[in-house]
């Protein structure tokens, strides 16, 4: 009887042992790392109408603050060479977003301005987001305590 009760104590101990080493690995910072990049990845959409919807705003963004802004000022602004951001503009005058005008100063270039409706499109927050906010809506009010306190700890290692 003796030697089960100490067959025990031991198996017990070597258990919680195991489960301590175990408990170590999933808290090191890169498994902790992945974890974190694979939730992400699952919640927060980057889809291509995400993209796509960045990339407006950007270059509705690079327009309003360069007004009137060129076509080169605002290809800097976003990075992105002169050819595939006049395609982009292009689309957005014709989505009504944008306006070209002839510069004054210079009859061959173009003075872009954002139009009434992209000033209300860059002024509305990014549809993109609502992915993110129904699922969250999802949560009970204890586990939204939990991301929240989780993102404080992350805003202030940042």
């Amino acid at each position: 009887m003796q030697s089960a009760a100490r067959l025990d104590s031991d198996n017990l101990i070597a258990v919680q042992m195991f489960a301590v080493q175990q408990f170590s690995f999933s808290h090191a910072p890169s498994a902790i790392a992945a974890r974190f990049t694979n939730v992400a990845h699952m919640w927060v959409a980057d889809g291509p109408a995400e993209r796509a919807e960045t990339a407006r705003r950007k270059l509705l963004q690079a327009i309003a603050e360069g007004e009137p802004a060129t076509l080169n000022t605002v290809a800097g602004a976003v990075g992105r060479g002169a050819p595939a951001v006049s395609r982009s503009v292009d689309a957005l005058v014709r989505s009504g977003l944008v306006e070209r005008q002839a510069d004054p100063d210079n009859r061959r270039r173009l003075a872009l301005r954002l139009t009434d409706r992209g000033r209300d499109e860059l002024g509305r927050a990014p549809r993109s987001g609502n992915m993110l906010k129904n699922k969250l809506e999802r949560l009970a009010h204890s586990e939204l305590r939990a991301v929240e306190r989780a993102i404080e700890i992350l805003e202030r290692g940042l």
